[in-house]
């Protein structure tokens, strides 16, 4: 499929299947499976992965894209598909072949699907330690944000060892008594199923570990991997801009794409920011211009206006806060 078939089927998604039902996703317990089946079907799981393994291999402009359309769609249906990408790319990195040939080819089709717990390698501290064994690792405290528990079949795990090195592992996400989960109760894409995992001697084998690298190396390499989320945001401001109609705001929502677009690591944060503002500032305009209706419990407008504060704080990192904050400040 081109880039631009990919852009279409995404759009199409996006305008009948996703945004008709996204106030009853609002206020469903968890997204349809529905949804995410519906996704696998257009291919939209495997956009990250090698045509080799059944995916589409598509450049980060163009994923960027389509993550921005479906969360113009349905921000929460789109905030749990955008968790499969990491464990794409760990494994098409990863040294552990048989990992790899037995997990990416289902990944790549959306037969098995992935989400993240990325507390072990976040700055400072680490929540999620991992000790070394004879056989793999043994892990032990929490992960918070884990979004898809009881929609994906499998969690890309970051956890810290005592060298400082980044231990990577797809584990099943499947509770246990070494693995517990607890719900978040969100004000926004509550349906995501986003919860706190707590891992007690959790055991891992070497045969679910995909990567080992140092601490610092895997903050550079996050720092560049941080432009999908900013499309999120772009989503948002985009369906609000569509609410208030033509003007200004429509050339400032593509500014901000091609700044995304073009910003490395250091310009990255401001350029998340700036969108995060846009969504803001834009869900705020939506919701004056539909007046009192606006705040009604079956109305678009406070449903954006409650993602756009989510997107204030999802995937934030202190340079991104630091920037947004003196933005809002203004």
């Amino acid at each position: 499929m081109t880039n631009a078939g990919v852009i279409d089927r995404a759009r199409q998604l996006a305008q009948d299947v996703l945004y008709p039902s996204a106030m009853e996703v609002d206020a469903a317990p968890a997204v349809p499976a529905g949804h995410l089946d519906a996704l696998a079907a257009a291919g939209l799981y495997g956009l990250a992965a090698p045509v080799s393994y059944g995916g589409s291999d598509v450049d980060l402009v163009t994923f960027c894209r389509v993550a921005e359309i479906l969360a113009g769609g349905c921000l929460t249906t789109t905030f749990v598909w955008l968790q499969h990408r990491g464990a794409v790319r760990a494994l098409i990195a990863s040294a552990n072949e048989q990992l790899r040939a037995e997990w990416l080819g289902p990944l790549a089709a959306g037969r098995r699907r992935a989400g993240n717990a990325l507390a072990g390698a976040w700055p400072g501290p680490p929540l999620l330690r991992a000790r070394r064994t004879g056989g793999g690792y043994v892990l032990h405290g929490t992960a918070p944000w884990v979004t898809g528990w009881g929609l994906v079949d499998v969690i890309y795990t970051l956890a810290r060892d005592d060298a400082g090195n980044v231990v990577g592992a797809l584990i099943p996400a499947l509770a246990s008594a070494t693995l517990t989960a607890e719900r978040l109760d969100l004000v926004a894409v509550n349906a995501s199923v986003t919860a706190e995992l707590t891992f007690t001697s959790h055991e891992v084998p070497d045969e679910l570990v995909c990567s080992l690298i140092p601490h610092a190396d895997w903050l550079a390499r996050d720092a560049q991997g941080l432009r999908p989320n900013g499309s999120l945001s772009l989503g948002v401001g985009a369906r609000c801009c569509e609410l208030i109609g033509p003007g200004p705001l429509d050339a400032e929502l593509a500014v901000l794409r091609d700044r995304l677009d073009a910003a490395g690591p250091d310009e990255m944060p401001a350029a998340r920011a700036a969108a995060a503002e846009f969504a803001f500032r834009t869900a705020g305009t939506a919701l004056a211009v539909s007046g009192s209706r606006g705040l009604l419990a079956c109305a678009n407008p406070q449903r954006l206006a409650r993602e756009a504060l989510f997107l204030l704080v999802f995937g934030s990192r202190p340079a991104i806060k630091e920037s947004l904050t003196r933005l809002l400040a203004r």
